[in-house]
C-alpha cells in the first residue's frame, strides 16, 4: 500500500483539501525538481557551501535541471568531478515513474506515473499538425464528484507537489527528445538568460486539464507553472498555456494575477438543476457567480478569450434552448468567449449518452449565429481512455494484487 494516507476532507460543498507534507524520502535525499534557483541556492549553502559558492552552483544546476534536462549529476560538465557525488549525497533529480505507456491509433500518448511514495496519476500527449498539447494533472484523483467525468469516480489522495507537476512536463520532453543543446558559457554573468522556444518543437502547448482541480492545488501549480514559464528554463510562453477550473472562483483572481495564463472553465450546462447534477460545485458557487468572476479575470480580452469547455450529453443539455441560454449568457457578462463543444466520450458504467452529431452540429450553429465560437473537440486517444473526462489511473481499474501478479510474471520470465 501507499504510504500516504487519503486526504482528509472540510465538506462536500466546499472540498478544498488540506495541506500537509508528502512522505519523506526513505534515503533522505531532496529532490531538486520544482525548486525555483533561490531555495537550491539556500539547500546548497545549508549543506555547507558559501554563499557567493551556492549561488553560482544554483544557476548552473538550474540550467542543467530546466534548461538540459539531465538526470544526472555527471552529467554536468561544468561542475568539478570531485563535487558531483557530494551533490549525489544529498539531492536527487526526480522523475514521475512510468508504470505503463500507451499509444492510440490517432497518436495520441498516455502515460500512468508513479509518485515516490506510491500513487498513480495520468498524463496525456495530443499531437496535431501544428502544436503538441500535453494534458497535465494536478491531483492523484479528485473531489469535485463531476457525474460525466471518469477521474471524479477516484477519491482524491492528495495535491501533487510541484516537482510532480513540472516533472510530467520534463518526462514528456524526455520521450518526445526535445530538450535542447547549447553551451554552458556565461552562466556566472548575473543576466545571463536562456534560449529556448517552442518554435519547432512538437511539445508547443500545456493544458492543465488532466486529473484534480488545479485551483484547489492553487500553490503547487503556480510554482509549477513559474517554472515551466521562466526564460532560464522551459521557457513556454505562458499564452500557451491554459488552466481549467470547473469554477472555484475565490481563486480565479489569484490566478490571473499570480500565474497569468490562458483560462477555461468546465461550464457544461446553462440551467441551474442541470449543472447541479453535471459540476456539484455549481450548488456552491453558481453560474451567474461563476460568469461575473470570469468578466473580472485579469488579462482577460479578445486577443486572450476565455474557453468555455460544454460537453455535449443527449437530451440533457443539448437542446436549442440551451444553446441560446448560453449564447444570452455569454453575452450579458460581455465575455470575451470561445466555447468548445465536447462530444461525450464513454467510460465504463457511465450514466450519460453522447448527443448526436446533428444535435451537436445544431448546437454549434445556433451558438456561432449568437456570434460566439464554437468548434466541436475532435475526440482524440478514446481508445486508450485518454480522452477528455476519462483518465482514471489503471490502477483504480486493476488491483493491486493484479498489477503485483503482473510484475512477479514478468520478474520470471
Amino acid at each position: 500500500m501507499p504510504d500516504t494516507a487519503l486526504m482528509p476532507i472540510p465538506g462536500p460543498l466546499d472540498p478544498v483539501p488540506l495541506a500537509r507534507e508528502v512522505t519523506p524520502r526513505s534515503d533522505g535525499r531532496i529532490d531538486l525538481i520544482g525548486l525555483p534557483r533561490p531555495r537550491i541556492a539556500e539547500l546548497l549553502e545549508g549543506a555547507g557551501l558559501d554563499r557567493k559558492q551556492a549561488r553560482l552552483r544554483a544557476r548552473q544546476l538550474f540550467h542543467w535541471l530546466y534548461h538540459r534536462g539531465v538526470t544526472d549529476f555527471e552529467a554536468m560538465t561544468d561542475i568539478a568531478k570531485t563535487m558531483r557525488p557530494w551533490l549525489a549525497e544529498r539531492f536527487v533529480i526526480g522523475r514521475p515513474d512510468v508504470v505503463e505507456a500507451q499509444h492510440s491509433t490517432d497518436g495520441t500518448r498516455k502515460w500512468l506515473l508513479r509518485t515516490a511514495d506510491g500513487h498513480d496519476f495520468e498524463m496525456v500527449f495530443i499531437p496535431d499538425a501544428d502544436r503538441g498539447t500535453l494534458c497535465v494533472s494536478s491531483q492523484v484523483g479528485c473531489t469535485l464528484n463531476c457525474s460525466f467525468c471518469h477521474t471524479g469516480t477516484m477519491r482524491l489522495v492528495r495535491n501533487l507537489t510541484p516537482g510532480e507537476i513540472v516533472g510530467q512536463v520534463m518526462l514528456a520532453r524526455d520521450a518526445l527528445g526535445e530538450w535542447p543543446r547549447g553551451t554552458m558559457s556565461g552562466l556566472e554573468v548575473e543576466e545571463d538568460e536562456g534560449g529556448y522556444t517552442s518554435d519547432g518543437r512538437l511539445l508547443t502547448n500545456i493544458v492543465m486539464m488532466g486529473m484534480g482541480e488545479p485551483l484547489y492545488n492553487f500553490d503547487g501549480v503556480r510554482d509549477a507553472l513559474q517554472l515551466v514559464m521562466d526564460g532560464d528554463g522551459l521557457a513556454l510562453s505562458k499564452r500557451r498555456i491554459t488552466l481549467s477550473t470547473s469554477g472555484v472562483i475565490p481563486m480565479m483572481e489569484r490566478c490571473g494575477q499570480e500565474i497569468g495564463v490562458n483560462l477555461a472553465v468546465s461550464l457544461h450546462a446553462v440551467r441551474k438543476e442541470v449543472r447541479d447534477e453535471l459540476v456539484p460545485l455549481n450548488r456552491k458557487y453558481g453560474i451567474e457567480d461563476l460568469l461575473a468572476a470570469c468578466a473580472a479575470y485579469p488579462g482577460a480580452s479578445n486577443a486572450r478569450r476565455i474557453t468555455f469547455e460544454y460537453v455535449m450529453l443527449k437530451g440533457l443539455n443539448d437542446s436549442d434552448d440551451d444553446a441560446r441560454e448560453l449564447v444570452r449568457l455569454l453575452r450579458r457578462y460581455d465575455l470575451p468567449a470561445k466555447v468548445n463543444l465536447i462530444p461525450f466520450n464513454p467510460w465504463p458504467g457511465a450514466a450519460y449518452e453522447c448527443s448526436t452529431p446533428d444535435r451537436i452540429r445544431r448546437f454549434s450553429d445556433i451558438v456561432f449565429e449568437g456570434g460566439i465560437s464554437a468548434p466541436v473537440r475532435t475526440p482524440r486517444g478514446r481508445d486508450i481512455e485518454a480522452a477528455c473526462g476519462q483518465l482514471k489511473t489503471a490502477a483504480e481499474k486493476r488491483s493491486r494484487a493484479e498489477r503485483d501478479r503482473e510484475a512477479a510474471q514478468l520478474a520470471t520470465t
